[in-house]
């Protein structure tokens, strides 16, 4: 096993003949693993003037695609540590995204801001950042100097959270770490040199570079790399390409996999069949209705339950922690909902009201340990890695919360069963309500059902109002066409029903207007922030008598 990450990456992929694939202006256009080095290789003086010396910071917009590919190796090469900063996402606006991006680049004294042309020229005027901002583009051919690459234990790449529940982090990653990481997913999907992969997960999330292009450099994988902009436009072209390109592994998140599967079992142009041996599926806690409907789907095209691979991970562990064995079908424990949020786990029928399937997200990864809990019980999820990150950048009383004596305290909740883990949700997701606990996904995920309710996009918030704790449903509806009142009726009897709460409120917004991350978490804290604010323009609100 070798954990020299760039050994790997350069002189390695160097010798490679497999082909690599970026999709732009309406096709794929090829590259190799080769080339990518070398063009590399040829940035790194220019990078070397532009101050980029061995320790030094560098923010990096990390859009999929050939340039940002290029450029990320050519900051490793000449020394620099790069910081993946988040992606632009619905429900932030210019403004607030030049804060967030100066805001960053300060707190890391990043002595460059790098981007591809693209993405350079739709950043916001406001920006105003210390550091100098260039595209990658524009240090190709500048020269080369002598590699001076992070050492095994220094840190190299600093990965911003994706902000799902509170402000982003960094998580501090040094070659070790990713390498690991690297090595733990090779042999999670046994992947061979020459085996075909398709994907298209943002590069600026943990699954999506580490998952995706780094996993495919690593193991000298033929790869198809799309955007997340082309899979949002039309969720079809993801088993489109997998069934063209005779793709074996890809990977997403629960959410992703519903619309892909909803929309390719229509499609046309998958007559050649799918050839999946391994897709992973995270990102968020997954469903088994999604598994269950995706399998459905897909099973006339060759698509099979084994192929699935729900899978737990997070940046704090650079990515992956547990998953699904190879060629094993998923399993689920079917328990009783309320008393889950109590962090009691009761077994009960599937056709019992209050049932919740909590699907398995496997055992441990190589040379990773997980505890969660008692038995019997729920409990915080804890894990101990090769692949740990050192803590968050520049933020000592985060990192001594979470990070304790080589043990990561996740904020996750789940349990242990026969050496799987089932994650069942985060810290920040409960709400607590005349003294007792309430999951807000559960909820959320039993509303996504709801005839006239776009799959995915519901959030349930707690709050105060006029000295009451009040619990307000937004959701986004698939047509103005709905009535809002019998949803509304609908979605407080599911909460009834799966949590025994009463809403007070329903919030129909129209598409989009949730905020997301760029994997499709609602984000629950902004979504609180935009109601008290009055940022949200709701198409119609319905107070809710108790039930």
């Amino acid at each position: 096993m070798s954990n020299d990450l760039w050994q790997r990456l350069t002189a390695d992929a160097g010798r490679s003949r497999s082909s690599v694939h970026f999709w732009a202006d309406g096709g794929y256009r090829a590259t190799s693993w080769r080339e990518l080095v070398r063009d590399a290789e040829a940035m790194t003086a220019g990078l070397r003037r532009a101050g980029v010396t061995p320790g030094t910071r560098v923010a990096a917009v990390l859009a999929n695609g050939p340039h940002t590919a290029r450029g990320l190796l050519a900051v490793w090469l000449a020394g620099g540590v790069v910081a993946s900063l988040p992606m632009r996402v619905r429900g932030v606006d210019a403004a607030e995204y030049a804060v967030q991006l100066r805001t960053i680049c300060e707190h890391l004294d990043a002595v460059l801001l790098l981007a591809d042309e693209a993405t350079v020229a739709s950043l916001p005027p406001e920006l105003r950042l210390r550091c100098t901002v260039r595209s990658f583009e524009s240090f190709a051919d500048s020269g080369r100097v002598d590699p001076a690459p992070p050492g095994a234990d220094e840190p190299a790449f600093i990965q911003y959270s994706s902000g799902s529940t509170s402000a982003p982090k960094g998580c501090v990653l040094t070659p070790r770490a990713i390498a690991n990481q690297l090595d733990l997913l090779a042999e999670l999907v046994d992947a061979r040199p020459g085996e075909v992969g398709v994907g298209w997960l943002p590069w600026s999330h943990d699954m999506g570079l580490f998952g995706g292009l780094l996993t495919g450099w690593w193991n000298d994988t033929v790869a198809y790399i799309s955007t997340p902009e082309r899979f949002i436009f039309s969720p079809r072209t993801w088993f489109e390409d997998l069934a063209r390109f005779g793709a074996t592994i890809t990977a997403g998140s629960p959410t992703a996999l519903h619309l892909a599967a909803v929309a390719a079992g229509r499609s046309k142009r998958m007559t050649g069949g799918l050839k999946v041996r391994t897709c992973i599926i995270g990102a968020e806690r997954v469903q088994w209705e999604v598994l269950d409907k995706a399998v459905e789907r897909l099973a006339p095209h060759g698509f099979r339950a084994e192929a699935l691979m729900p899978a737990y991970g997070m940046a704090e562990a650079t990515l992956a922690v547990t998953a699904t064995p190879l060629h094993e079908a998923p399993r689920y424990v079917t328990v009783d909902g309320i008393a889950l949020a109590d962090s009691e786990l009761v077994e009960v029928a599937a056709d019992d009201p209050v049932a919740t399937k909590v699907v398995g997200a496997g055992p441990p990864c190589r040379g990773v340990s997980v505890t969660a809990g008692d038995a019997g019980r729920i409990g915080q999820i804890q894990v101990r890695s090769g692949a740990l990150a050192q803590g968050y950048h520049r933020d000592p009383e985060r990192t001594a919360a979470a990070f304790q004596d080589g043990t990561l305290h996740t904020g996750d909740l789940g349990f242990v069963r026969d050496g799987h883990l089932y994650p069942v949700g985060r810290l920040d997701d409960l709400i607590s309500i005349g003294g007792r606990n309430v999951y807000a996904r559960e909820i959320e995920n039993a509303v996504d059902g709801i005839e006239g309710v776009r799959y995915g996009c519901s959030t349930l918030v707690g709050h105060h109002e006029d000295g009451r704790f009040r619990l307000t449903l937004f959701l986004e509806v698939a047509s103005r066409r709905v009535d809002h009142r019998v949803v509304a009726q609908e979605a407080a009897t599911v909460a009834m029903a799966k949590a025994a709460v009463v809403l007070d409120e329903c919030v129909f917004l129209e598409r989009n207007a949730l905020p997301k991350t760029p994997s499709g978490k609602i984000q629950r804290h902004r979504c609180r922030q935009f109601y008290e604010l009055g940022r949200f323009e709701p198409i119609a609100t319905v107070r809710l008598a108790p039930v």
